[in-house]
C-alpha cells in the first residue's frame, strides 16, 4: 500500500485550473496515519491557495483540507488509531508540539503554523494523505461523511469563538453572512443559547437562515434595519469576504461588544465608536484539538448538518467555479472517483 502512487488535483500555477497530478505517497513518520480519502470539502480558502492569496502557495497545489477517510497505514508510534478507522482531518494536520502555544494545548497558534497546513505538501483533492495522527479525528459512528467533512473547517471554524463568548445566557448575537460559514453559525449559535439575527445581503435566504436557527433576520443593505438594531448585539460574527458596511455594523454593538472575524472582508472604518463604546474586534483560526473533539460531539448531540452539495473529484473544477459563483447552497463536497494505483 505504502508504494502505490497518489493521484490528485493540482493547480499548476497561480489562479490556474486544476489538473490531474499522480505523485510519490509522503513517507510516513512514527506519529503518522496515511488516510485513504473518500470526502473532502471544498472551502473558500481552496480557492484563496490557489490564487495564492496569502503569499505562501507553492505549486503544483493540490487544494483540500476537509477531509475524511479510512486510516490505510499507522506510524510506529501510533496508539489511538489503527488501520480501518474513519477518521476526519481539517486544515491543520500537524504542529511543532513544542512552541509555547502547543505546549498550551492551543496548536492552531503553532509558530510553525505555515508548514503545519494539511496540504504540505499535498492535500485532500487527492486519493490519500499523510498527517499527523494527534490532528486525525475518530468520528461518530452514525456522523454521515459528508456532514464530517465540512464540520472539520468550517464547523471548527464557527463553533470556536461561538463556545468561548458564549459566557452568559441569551446573549445577543448577529451572524453576518449567511453562506458555508453562517448557515452552520447559525445552527451552533442557536444550540449554544444565544439569541441569534441572522444578517445577509440576500433576502431570499431569510426562510432557511430562520431555519437554521435563526430568530431574526436583517437585510445588511437595509439601512433602516441596521439603525434600529443600534447597539443590540452582544457579538457580531463575520463570516461574509469582501466588502461590509462596517460604520453601520459596529453601531449594531453594545458597548463592550465584540466583533469576530473568521471570514476575510475588506477592513476600513472609523475609530470613533470604536473607542467611545469600548469595542473590541479580533480573529478566530480553527480551534484546538479538544475543541475540534468538542465540536464534533456537540455537533452530533444536535443535529447540527451543514447543508451539502455532492459532486465527484472529477468535476472539482466545475465545483469551484460554482463556489466562485456564489451559487454554492451552502457547502459543496467532493467523493473519491479516483482509487489507487
Amino acid at each position: 500500500m505504502q508504494d502505490m502512487k497518489v493521484l490528485g488535483y493540482a493547480a499548476r500555477e497561480k489562479g490556474e485550473p486544476l489538473e490531474p497530478i499522480e505523485y510519490e505517497p509522503p513517507k510516513i513518520g512514527k506519529h503518522d496515519v496515511r488516510v485513504r480519502i473518500t470526502h473532502c470539502g471544498l472551502c473558500q480558502t481552496d480557492i484563496h491557495g490557489i490564487d495564492d492569496y496569502y503569499g505562501i502557495t507553492t505549486y503544483p497545489f493540490v487544494p483540500g483540507h476537509e477531509i475524511v477517510g479510512s486510516v490505510s497505514s499507522v506510524g510506529s508510534a501510533v496508539s489511538e488509531l489503527k488501520e480501518g478507522d474513519r477518521v476526519g482531518i481539517g486544515w491543520q494536520g500537524r504542529s511543532c508540539m513544542k512552541c509555547e502555544w502547543c505546549s498550551q494545548g492551543e496548536e492552531q497558534l503553532c509558530e510553525d503554523i505555515v508548514s503545519s497546513g494539511t496540504w504540505m505538501p499535498y492535500g485532500g483533492f487527492s486519493s490519500s494523505i499523510s498527517v499527523d495522527s494527534r490532528f486525525a479525528y475518530l468520528l461518530p459512528e452514525a456522523m454521515p461523511s459528508e456532514v464530517a467533512a465540512v464540520l472539520m473547517c468550517a464547523g471548527v471554524t464557527v463553533y470556536s469563538p461561538l463556545k468561548s463568548l458564549a459566557t452568559r445566557d441569551k446573549q445577543k448575537i448577529g451572524i453576518i453572512g449567511v453562506g458555508g460559514l453562517g448557515h452552520l453559525g447559525l445552527q451552533f449559535a442557536q444550540a449554544l443559547g444565544y439569541e441569534v439575527t441572522a444578517i445577509s445581503s440576500s433576502p431570499k435566504k431569510k426562510k432557511e437562515a430562520l431555519a437554521f436557527g435563526a430568530d431574526h433576520f436583517i437585510i445588511s443593505d437595509d439601512h433602516d434595519s441596521l439603525q434600529n438594531a443600534m447597539l443590540s448585539f452582544d457579538l457580531l460574527l463575520c463570516t461574509a469576504h469582501g466588502k461590509i458596511d462596517w460604520e453601520l455594523l459596529l453601531g449594531t454593538l453594545k458597548k463592550n461588544g465584540k466583533f469576530v472575524l473568521v471570514g476575510f472582508p475588506d477592513v476600513k472604518f472609523n475609530s470613533t465608536d470604536l473607542v467611545a463604546h469600548q469595542l473590541s474586534i479580533t480573529g478566530s483560526f480553527l480551534g484546538s484539538r479538544a475543541t475540534m473533539q468538542e465540536m464534533l460531539s456537540f455537533a452530533q448531540e444536535h443535529k447540527i448538518k451543514p447543508k451539502v452539495e455532492l459532486m465527484p473529484m472529477a468535476k472539482v473544477n466545475e465545483a469551484i467555479q460554482t463556489l466562485k459563483d456564489n451559487k454554492a447552497r451552502y457547502r459543496i463536497v467532493l467523493f473519491n472517483d479516483m482509487g489507487e494505483h
